[in-house]
């Protein structure tokens, strides 16, 4: 019983990753466009944590991927 568990928790896991790194990447972009939510303090910034976000949602699609 305890494997259904994990692999339960892990799912959930891969799926928060997912949105959050979602969320962070629109905020970002939006920041980035149109300068709303954090007043476009610094475009490198913006560009480092769009780039971050993708590969955070890639990794966390991946091993969702790998736990089906």
């Amino acid at each position: 019983m305890q494997a259904v568990k994990g692999i339960s928790m892990e799912k959930w896991l891969c799926w928060v990753s997912m949105g959050v790194a979602g969320l962070l990447f629109l905020l970002f972009l939006l920041d980035l466009l149109l300068k709303f939510p954090f007043s476009q303090v610094s475009m490198a910034v913006d560009i480092l944590g769009l780039l971050t976000c993708g590969l955070v949602g890639y990794l966390a699609w991946d091993a969702y991927r790998d736990l089906r």
